[in-house]
C-alpha cells in the first residue's frame, strides 16, 4: 500500500499518466476496500493540491478514467473537501472548455453536501445548495434533457421553500453611511437576488420545455417584474422575459385561469414595447385578441408561430400544432360572442386554418370538454352556441376578481417578507 501511495504521488508531480492508469486499473485490484478507498483519496487530494496537474490533466481520456473510478471509491470523508474541488474543477473545465454540458451536470450532481452539521468540511449553507442544483438545471437545459433538468430544479425550489430564502425588495432611499457591514450585507442581498432569479428563469423554461406552458407564463411574467428588486437587469432582458410570458399564455389550453393569465399579462404597460422586438412584433395584437375575445386572422397566427421555438410546434394527434389548435380554441370561442348558429362551412372559413370537418370535430371536443357551451346540428351541419346564463358571468367577474386580489395580496406578503 505505501508502494502504492509512493507511485501515486510520483505520478502525479511528473503528470505520467500511464502510470497512474496502471495503479487504478490492474494493480489495487489485490487492496481491499479499505484500501482503495485511502488511496483513490490520496490521489484526488494530492491532485488538487499540485499546482500543475490540472487542468490539463483534464485531456487526458486515461486520467478521466482515474478520476471516474477514484470517485467511485472514496471513504466518507476526503481531508479539506478535495473531492467536491476536484469535481467543481472539472464541472467548470467541461463547460468553459469543452461545451459538455450534460457531462458536466452529472459530475456536479455528486457534489457531497451537508446540511446540517456546520463542522463538516462538506457542509454548505441553503445558498450554497441551492446553487449547485441551479447549475446542474441550467446545464441540463443546454442539451435539451428535460426530466433531468426538471429534478435538479425540484431540488432546488425545496431547499428555497425549506430555508425561507427571500428576494429583498430594492431600497432607493439607502446609502453607504455605515461602510463595509452594510455594504457586506448589500452583498449577501445581491447574491441572493441573483441566484433566486437564475433559479426562477430556469424554473420558468424547465416549465416551458415540457409544455407547461401556463405555469410558465406566470414565472415568465414574474421575472418580468424583476425591476422592482434590482437595477442591475437591463430593460430589455426584462422584456425578453415578459415576450415569453406572452408566448407561454397564448399556447396555453383553453380555461379559465388561462383567460386570467391573459389579463395579468395584458394589463402589464409594457406590452406594446414587444412591438419592437422583432422575436415579439405580432405578440401584444394576438395577446390582446385573446384577451378581448377578438377573432386571430391567419396572417397574424403565421406571423405568430414563425417565432416560437421547435418545442412549441410539436403536431398534436389531430395534426394541428399547439398554436394552431390554441387559436382555433380560441376563435370558436370569439366566434360564439358573435353568433347564435352557424354552418361548419362558414365557420371553417372564417377561422381559415380548418376544414368542416376539423371544425367540427374541435367544436365537439370543446362542447364535451366544457369550453364551449353548444350544441351541434350533425344533419344540417350547423353548431349553436348556447349563451352561459347571467349567474354564470357574474361568477366569472367574481372569479376574475378574487384572482387580481390574490396577486395583490402575493405582492404584498413578498414585500413583507422581504422587508
Amino acid at each position: 500500500m505505501e508502494a502504492l501511495t509512493q507511485t501515486v504521488s510520483t505520478a502525479i508531480q511528473s503528470s505520467d499518466y500511464s502510470a497512474l492508469s496502471l495503479v487504478f486499473t490492474s494493480q489495487w485490484q489485490s487492496l481491499g476496500q479499505g484500501e482503495q478507498r485511502s488511496l483513490a483519496a490520496h490521489f484526488i487530494k494530492m491532485a488538487v493540491a499540485s499546482p500543475n496537474f490540472f487542468p490539463t490533466a483534464f485531456q487526458s481520456p486515461t486520467i478521466l478514467a482515474v478520476i471516474t473510478t477514484t470517485l467511485s471509491h472514496l471513504p466518507p470523508t476526503v481531508e479539506g473537501g478535495a473531492d467536491n474541488i476536484l469535481r467543481q474543477r472539472l464541472f467548470d473545465y467541461k463547460v468553459n472548455e469543452e461545451d459538455d454540458f450534460s457531462t458536466a451536470a452529472r459530475i456536479l450532481s455528486g457534489v457531497r453536501m451537508e446540511a446540517n452539521d456546520v463542522g463538516s468540511v462538506y457542509y454548505m449553507s441553503p445558498l450554497e445548495r441551492c446553487d449547485v442544483f441551479v447549475k446542474v438545471a441550467e446545464c441540463y437545459l443546454e442539451e435539451d434533457l428535460t426530466v433531468e433538468a426538471e429534478g435538479a430544479v425540484t431540488k432546488a425550489g425545496n431547499i428555497i421553500e425549506n430555508s425561507g430564502i427571500s428576494i429583498v425588495k430594492k431600497d432607493n432611499n439607502s446609502n453607504n453611511d455605515d461602510g463595509d457591514d452594510k455594504a457586506k450585507n448589500k452583498t449577501t442581498d445581491d447574491a441572493t437576488m441573483t441566484l433566486l432569479l437564475r433559479y426562477k428563469s430556469t424554473y420558468a423554461r424547465v416549465l416551458d420545455a415540457n409544455r407547461k406552458f401556463l405555469p410558465a407564463a406566470t414565472k415568465y411574467h414574474d421575472l418580468s417584474t424583476a425591476y422592482l428588486y434590482t437595477d442591475t437587469i437591463d430593460e430589455d432582458d426584462l422584456l425578453v422575459m415578459l415576450g415569453k410570458a406572452v408566448t407561454c399564455a397564448i399556447l396555453s389550453p383553453n380555461s379559465a385561469q388561462r383567460q386570467r393569465v391573459l389579463g395579468l399579462v395584458y394589463k402589464d404597460e409594457r406590452l406594446q414595447q414587444l412591438d419592437s422586438i422583432p422575436q415579439f412584433q405580432s405578440h401584444s395584437s394576438v395577446l390582446t385578441k385573446m384577451y378581448l375575445n377578438r377573432i386571430v386572422q391567419k396572417q397574424e397566427l403565421e406571423q405568430f408561430e414563425s417565432s416560437l421555438a421547435d418545442h412549441q410546434k410539436a403536431i398534436m394527434a389531430d395534426g394541428l400544432t399547439i398554436v394552431e389548435r390554441g387559436v382555433l380554441e380560441h376563435n370558436m370561442v370569439a366566434v360564439s360572442h358573435l353568433y347564435k348558429s352557424i354552418y361548419f362551412s362558414q365557420l371553417a372559413e372564417l377561422l381559415g386554418v380548418v376544414d368542416c370537418e376539423k371544425a367540427e370535430k374541435v367544436a365537439a371536443k370543446m362542447i364535451t370538454d366544457g369550453l364551449l357551451s353548444g350544441s351541434i346540428d350533425e344533419m344540417e351541419g350547423v353548431l349553436y352556441f348556447h349563451p352561459p346564463a347571467k349567474d354564470e358571468s357574474s361568477l366569472l367577474r367574481w372569479d376574475e376578481t378574487i384572482t387580481s386580489f390574490c396577486v395583490q395580496l402575493n405582492k404584498v406578503t413578498d414585500a413583507v417578507r422581504a422587508s
